[in-house]
């Protein structure tokens, strides 16, 4: 890379650690940048800890999770990238909305407030938490069967169970219900200024094959964005599930966006919350 060095923040997405970004983070230090993967608040341990026990977890809500992140952003001696996967993108867009990063990459984002289209697969792969509203304030664990629905659906049995087995802890299910509910209220979590034009530049990737959230929504969440003069674009990768940052090919996605965000920022000053 001909520049300084740059920083990364990655953020993992729900029922995933940042393991879930090893590849990426890997990747990207290879090419000089300086990355970092905080886990969300709360989440202690690596992935087997926090199966024998995730009740520290439980009901932990969106807005924690972003003013945790702000804070951790805040901390660092420059403004990084962002880079989230899941309800990671949502936390992105949320972040890049509050004035944080230099530009910000959402992969397979969950959804703000504001999209009321709702697959059959959203529907089914949310199921298991919205079934029982009890799991509003509980942690809920999906099993091998759910997980390849929601996250692993375009990747043989075998690929499936090992990332599932590296990978997925119980998740809070407090944010599948503020991402459900958003639509129905005022003081969303998940709401977002899309005619914000001072934010940075955002990217929104979407696997065409992703059950959890179908790039149907990402192509919604995208054009929510048209009247706001920031920079805004969406890219979609065909034959990829909700696992695009893990399965076969994720390293065009991780290429993708670095050249993206470097495309964009290189010749560009963008507004942003003054740095400390």
């Amino acid at each position: 890379m001909n520049q300084a060095k740059q920083t990364i923040v990655l953020i993992h997405g729900l029922w995933m650690t940042p393991r879930s970004w090893d590849l990426f983070r890997e990747f990207y230090e290879g090419r000089g940048y300086r990355v970092f993967a905080p886990a969300w608040p709360r989440l202690n341990g690596e992935v087997e800890d926090i199966r024998r026990d995730a009740s520290d977890l439980a009901g932990l809500g969106i807005t924690e999770v972003v003013d945790h992140y702000e804070k951790f952003i805040q901390s660092l001696n420059e403004p990084p990238i962002l880079i989230g996967h899941s309800f990671g993108g949502l936390i992105v867009q949320i972040l890049l909305d509050r004035g944080l990063g230099t530009a910000g990459v959402a992969i397979d984002s969950a959804t703000p407030k504001g999209i009321w289209k709702l697959p059959f697969s959203a529907i089914k792969s949310v199921n298991p938490v919205l079934s029982n509203p009890f799991n509003y304030n509980h942690t809920v664990t999906l099993t091998f069967k759910q997980f390849k629905y929601a996250f692993a659906n375009t990747i043989s049995e075998t690929e499936a169970r090992s990332a599932y087995e590296q990978n997925a802890i119980p998740g809070p299910g407090r944010p599948i219900f503020q991402v459900a509910l958003a639509n129905f209220n005022p003081w969303a979590a998940t709401k977002v200024n899309y005619r914000n034009h001072r934010r940075s530049p955002l990217l929104l990737i979407a696997g065409a094959q992703d059950h959890l959230v179908p790039a149907v929504q990402n192509r919604i969440n995208y054009k929510k964005y048209a009247h706001s003069k920031a920079i805004t674009d969406y890219k979609e990768f065909p034959d990829r599930s909700h696992w695009i940052i893990g399965q076969e090919g994720w390293q065009e996605v991780a290429e993708y966006a670095i050249a993206w965000v470097q495309n964009h920022t290189q010749s560009e000053t963008h507004s942003r919350l003054e740095w400390h």
